[in-house]
C-alpha cells in the first residue's frame, strides 16, 4: 500500500457528498466525453470517483494521454497521477507538480531546446490544451499528452509501507518495487560499501543511473565499481527523462574535477532502444579515458529528487577485450546496437572474430544494427569469401581513437591501412569543435561514425552508419559526396559531363584525379588550370575528362589492370572519344600509373559504386602540350588537328570543283 500526500479517503467521502451526478459532468469532463480521441482516458476517469470529484469541485490540471499513446502503454493506468489540485496553463507550469495520487514523488516539467514541454516523459501535445472554469467557478486546465505516465508503484507483495522515496530509499527497496526483473543488489552492496549513500539522498533534482545486477556477471567487475564510478553514474542538478533528452549532448557527471571528468550522455538507436554513455576525457590509472555504452533496461522512473534510468551494466569500467565487448549481447543481449555485426561475423565462419582475438590492438568500425538493412547487402552475405574481405576492411591493427584520427587529418585525409590486404580506409573531419563529424571511406562507401570512442582493454570500437564496401551510390552519388573529389564534381557539372554517371545500365571505371592533384596543375600550369575551371571553356574540360573515363561492359580493377599489363606494353581502354593507354605496376605495395611516360601514384583504388569503379589518382591525365594557349583560350591539341584536318578537306574540295 502507498499513504502521503493528497486527498485522503475521508476526504473524497466528503468530496462525493458535495455533488450530485448532474455536477459530476462539469465541463472539462465534457470535452472528454465527446473527443473521440480520448475516449480511453475518459473511461478509465469515470470509474474513479476522487477524480470525477476534482472535476466537478475543485481547481486542477488534468494531463490526458491520447488513445494512441494508450495503445503503446503497458501495465495499469493511475487517473490521480494525472491530475493535479492546482490549474496550471503550459506557462505557469513549475520544475515540479504535485499529482493527486497518494504516496508518489511530484511530476517534473522539462523544456526541450525546440521549446516542447514534458511532463515527466510524455510531451504536451501543443494547441490542444484547454482553460475553462467549471459549474462551482474553479479554474482548470487540460493538456493533451502523447504518453501515459508511470508512477513509482509496489509489488502487490511488498510488505511495508512505500511513500515518496528518493533514490538511495529506491536502491534500498527495489526488491519490493515494480521494476521488472531487474535486481540492484551488487550496485547497492558496492554504494554501502563504498559509504556514498549521500550523493543518492541529496535534496534537489538529479538523474541516476543504476546498473542492474546482469551486468555483473563478468565476477571481476563488481571490485572495480569504487567512488569514482558511483559519482560517474549521477549527474547532478539536472533530471533527464528520455523522451526530453537532447541525444549525444554531453552532461557534466558528479565524477567532474581536476584529475578526473567524466560526461554522460543520451542517445537512441531507429529501432527505439535507448542507450546511455560515459565518456571520460581525463582519466587516471583506475579509470581510464574512453566511452562506455549501455542500454538503459528500464527508463523514467520518478523519486523524489529527480529521475532513475536503469542500465544494462555499468558505465566508465573498461574491462572488456574488443573480441568480449562483442559477443557479450550474445549470453545477456547487452550491446545489442552491433547484434547484427555479431551475426554476420559469425554466419561468415567465425574466422574474423579469431583474427580480431588474436590482435594485441584493434580498433573495429562496427556498422549498426540498421546499417544491414539494405537489399544490396543481403545478395553478399551468401558469398563467404566475399563477405570476410568485407569484415575485415573494418578491422584496423592499432588503437585508434578519435583524437589520434585529429592528428592523422591534421594536414590531408588520414589514409589508415586494414587487415584486408591493400586495402585502406579514409577519414575525414567536417566541422569544428563539439559539431564536427568524422566520415570513413572505405570500398567506396562513405560512412559516418555514430558513436566514436567505445574503449576496450585492447583497443576502440567505433560505430557507423554504412557498411563499408558494399556500394550503395552510382559513380555520380560518390563523386558528388566524396570530399576528395569535389574538384572534379564541379568542373563535371558545369560542362555537363556528369550527366550520363548516374546511367545504371552502363559500366564505368573511372580514374578521377583528387583535388590535390588538380592543385598541383594549377602551379605546373597555372593559366590551363584557370580555364578548365571556367564555364567559357567547359567544351575543352569536358574533353579531358572524358580522357579519364573507361565505358566498357565491365570494370576494369587496379588488379586487373596489373595482372593485363604483365603482358603488354599498354593496356588499351575505350573511352568515350578514343581509347586510354596506360601501364599499371605494384611498387612498394601501391599501385602506379604510367602513362604518356609520366608515372601518377593511384591514391584510393577499386572505390566501387553501383553502376562502376573509382580509381582516385594524385595527378590528372593532362600534359602541357594538351592545352594551347593564345588569345585569352585554349583547345586540346587533338581538336586543333581535327580542325586542321577539316580546313583541308575543304581546301581540296574547292579545288576539286
Amino acid at each position: 500500500m502507498i499513504v502521503g500526500r493528497g486527498p485522503s479517503a475521508l476526504a473524497a467521502l466528503l468530496l462525493l457528498c458535495c455533488y450530485t451526478t448532474h455536477a459530476a459532468a462539469a465541463d472539462l469532463a465534457d470535452k472528454l466525453r465527446d473527443d473521440s480521441e480520448l475516449s480511453q482516458f475518459y473511461s478509465l476517469l469515470e470509474q474513479n470517483p476522487v477524480a470525477n470529484a476534482t472535476l466537478s469541485l475543485r481547481s486542477c490540471t488534468i494531463f490526458v494521454p491520447t488513445n494512441e499513446a494508450f495503445q503503446r502503454h503497458k501495465g495499469p493506468t493511475h487517473v490521480l497521477y494525472h491530475i493535479t489540485t492546482a490549474a496550471f496553463s503550459k506557462d505557469q507550469l513549475e520544475k515540479t507538480v504535485s499529482s493527486d495520487m497518494e504516496g508518489n514523488p511530484p511530476l517534473y516539467i522539462t523544456k526541450s531546446r525546440n521549446g516542447d514541454i514534458y511532463v515527466n516523459n510524455a510531451r504536451i501535445i501543443p494547441s490542444l490544451s484547454v482553460e475553462l472554469t467549471n459549474r462551482e467557478g474553479k479554474r482548470q486546465v487540460m493538456h493533451i499528452i502523447d504518453e501515459v505516465l508511470e508512477p513509482l508503484t509496489a509489488l502487490p507483495t511488498a510488505k511495508t509501507e512505500i511513500n515518496n522515496l528518493d533514490a538511495l530509499q529506491f536502491i534500498q527497496k527495489a526488491d519490493q518495487l515494480s521494476v521488472g526483473d531487474n535486481k540492484l543488489r551488487t550496485y547497492r552492496s558496492q554504494l554501502a560499501l563504498m559509504k556514498k549513500e549521500s550523493l543518492y539522498n541529496a535534496p534537489g533534482a538529479h538523474t541516476f543511473l543504476l546498473p542492474v545486477d546482469e551486468g555483473f556477471k563478468i565476477t571481476t567487475r563488481s571490485s572495480l565499481v569504487d567512488g569514482k564510478v558511483i559519482d560517474g553514474h549521477v549527474i547532478p542538478n539536472t533530471v533527464i527523462f528520455t523522451a526530453a533528452s537532447q541525444h549525444d549532448e554531453p552532461k557534466t557527471s558528479a565524477a567532474f574535477e581536476d584529475q578526473l571528468k567524466v560526461t554522460v550522455s543520451f542517445f537512441k538507436q531507429k529501432d527505439g532502444k535507448m542507450y546511455v554513455k560515459s565518456n571520460t576525457i581525463v582519466g587516471d590509472a583506475k579509470h581510464p579515458e574512453g566511452v562506455v555504452l549501455s542500454e538503459i533496461v528500464k527508463a523514467n522512473i520518478p523519486v523524489k529528487n529527480g529521475v532513475i534510468h536503469l542500465i544494462r551494466r555499468p558505465l566508465m569500467i573498461i574491462d572488456t577485450t574488443v573480441t568480449q565487448f562483442l559477443q557479450s549481447f550474445k549470453d545477456n543481449g547487452e550491446n545489442g546496437a552491433l547484434r547484427k555485426f555479431l551475426e554476420v561475423i559469425m554466419d561468415s565462419g567465425g574466422a574474423v572474430l579469431d583474427g580480431i582475438n588474436n590482435l594485441s590492438e584493434v580498433t573495429i568500425l562496427a556498422p549498426s544494427n540498421e546499417a544491414w538493412n539494405t537489399s544490396s547487402i543481403d545478395n553478399i552475405v551468401r558469398d563467404r569469401k566475399r563477405m570476410t574481405d568485407i569484415l575485415n576492411m573494418h578491422i584496423i591493427k592499432e588503437r585508434l581513437n578519435v583524437e589520434k584520427i585529429r592528428q592523422k587529418n591534421a594536414n590531408m585525409i588520414a589514409q589508415v591501412p586494414t587487415v584486408n590486404n591493400r586495402t585502406f580506409l579514409y577519414f575525414n573531419i567536417i566541422g569544428e569543435g563539439a559539431d564536427a563529424k568524422i566520415t570513413v571511406e572505405g570500398g567506396g562507401v562513405n560512412a559516418t561514425i555514430l558513436q566514436a570512442d567505445v574503449a576496450q582493454t585492447n583497443g576502440y570500437v567505433h560505430i557507423i552508419d554504412h557498411v563499408l564496401g558494399v556500394p550503395h551510390t552510382t559513380v555520380l552519388g560518390k563523386l558528388e559526396t566524396d570530399p576528395m573529389m569535389s574538384d572534379t564534381y564541379r568542373m563535371g557539372q558545369f560542362s555537363n559531363f556528369n550527366d550520363q554517371l548516374n546511367n545504371t545500365q552502363r559500366r564505368y571505371t573511372f580514374f578521377v584525379p583528387r583535388d590535390k592533384g588538380w592543385q598541383k596543375t594549377e602551379l605546373d600550369y597555372p593559366s590551363a588550370h584557370k580555364k578548365l575551371f571556367m564555364r567559357d571553356f567547359a567544351y575543352h574540360s569536358k574533353y579531358i575528362l572524358e580522357r579519364h573515363l573507361v565505358i566498357a561492359d565491365h570494370v576494369f580493377t587496379m588488379k586487373d589492370l596489373a595482372q593485363m599489363s604483365l603482358t603488354t606494353d599498354n593496356v588499351v581502354l575505350p573511352t568515350f572519344r578514343d581509347s586510354l593507354k596506360m601501364k599499371v605496376t605494384e611498387e612498394a605495395g601501391r599501385y602506379v600509373i604510367t602513362w604518356n611516360y609520366k608515372k601518377i601514384n593511384v591514391y584510393r583504388p577499386d572505390v566501387e559504386c553501383t553502376n562502376g569503379i573509382i580509381h582516385v589518382i594524385d595527378y590528372p591525365l593532362l600534359e602541357e602540350k594538351d592545352i594551347v594557349v593564345s588569345g585569352g583560350s585554349y583547345m586540346p591539341e587533338s581538336s586543333i588537328c581535327i580542325m586542321l584536318a577539316n580546313l583541308i578537306m575543304i581546301t581540296v574540295a574547292k579545288f576539286l570543283n
